[in-house]
């Protein structure tokens, strides 16, 4: 079903698409509560989230072929991520999540940054001023070096994060205990909030004037051809 907005002036628009990213493994663990949480968040902005578990693509990790730095096309391994990609060059605004394993981020999250953006991203960054966001879930430790890392991948995609205050850190250890983290859970609030917000504007905007004035010169790093010129690839 297509849901529509209408404000006050009687124009209408589509309701907002989010799509977030689940690192974890654990179908029920501290980021689908979080998540949970964004979606009811979400619901009072007008918009709509989709949840991708990226443990189940069960995504294949690069290989030993190591020609990735001299590659003229995207990577050949056939699993779920080229149509992942396609999902998420269609929504508004993308949440990145994973909890803390070990001092570094839950596996499956590295498996997915690693195999899109040097894989497919780098040919045609189609995240290119996608509104982005991040949040990461863990007992006590590490969650700042993960975050980063997350964000570092965000800001590559040319995607536009809000400032909202703190970083959204949670901290939790047992199934649903993030949600008793008052302050992390109002980071994550004004995040979603202004993320919904931000990506409504930048979506009116080019309603209005029929074009994005944040178009970057060049689709990808592998193709120098600016954008709305054929790219020239290899046949």
């Amino acid at each position: 079903m297509t849901h529509t907005r209408t404000d006050g002036a009687g124009t209408s628009a589509k309701r907002l698409r989010f799509l977030a990213l689940n690192g974890s493994e654990r179908p029920d663990g501290n980021i689908t509560h979080a998540l949970g949480q964004v979606e009811k968040i979400l619901a009072g902005e007008d918009a709509d989230l989709e949840v991708v578990r990226l443990w189940d693509l069960r995504l294949s990790p690069c290989g030993p072929c190591g020609d990735c730095n001299f590659r003229s096309r995207p990577c050949e391994i056939e699993d779920g991520l080229p149509a992942l990609i396609e999902r998420m060059a269609a929504a508004d605004a993308l949440i990145y999540a994973t909890s803390v394993h070990g001092f570094g981020s839950a596996p499956t999250m590295p498996t997915f940054l690693e195999r899109s953006g040097t894989g497919h991203l780098r040919f045609d960054r189609v995240l290119t001023n996608k509104v982005g966001g991040v949040f990461v879930t863990g007992r006590r430790y590490s969650h700042v070096e993960v975050h980063n890392q997350l964000l570092d991948n965000v800001l590559l995609n040319r995607m536009i994060v809000p400032g909202y205050g703190f970083p959204a850190v949670l901290f939790g250890n047992e199934k649903g205990e993030v949600l008793t983290d008052e302050e992390g859970m109002e980071m994550l609030r004004r995040m979603v909030v202004r993320m919904a917000r931000l990506a409504r504007v930048l979506r009116e905007h080019r309603q209005l004037t029929g074009t994005d004035l944040l178009a970057d010169e060049f689709a990808g790093e592998r193709d120098r051809s600016p954008v709305g010129v054929p790219a020239r690839r290899p046949a």
